[in-house]
């Protein structure tokens, strides 16, 4: 076996793949991405809430108004629920 020739035969092997990876690069498409319906309307609802007050000042005035005149009036059963459940909720 002659080595020039078979370095020669690897050569043209080499140069083939060579033109074959730049062909494929040539006829490659471009990447897309489409974002779904629902994921727009997550977006928008994300966007509305961002943009809301997280304390609502009308019903702090409210109460605050109702405490100073004396009609506020809390049933001492519907806070201990209301602490029981946030309490049994938070070790779940």
């Amino acid at each position: 076996m002659r080595i020039d020739a078979y370095s020669k035969v690897s050569q043209i092997y080499q140069t083939n793949k060579i033109r074959a990876m730049e062909a494929s690069k040539k006829t490659g498409k471009a990447d897309q991405l489409e974002i779904s319906q629902t994921g727009k309307d997550f977006q928008t609802v994300k966007q509305a809430v961002a943009g809301t007050e997280e304390v609502r000042m009308d019903r702090v005035e409210e109460i605050k108004n109702r405490m100073a005149s004396g009609t506020y009036d809390v049933s001492m059963n519907e806070v201990a629920d209301k602490l029981l459940d946030n309490y049994f909720n938070t070790i779940v």
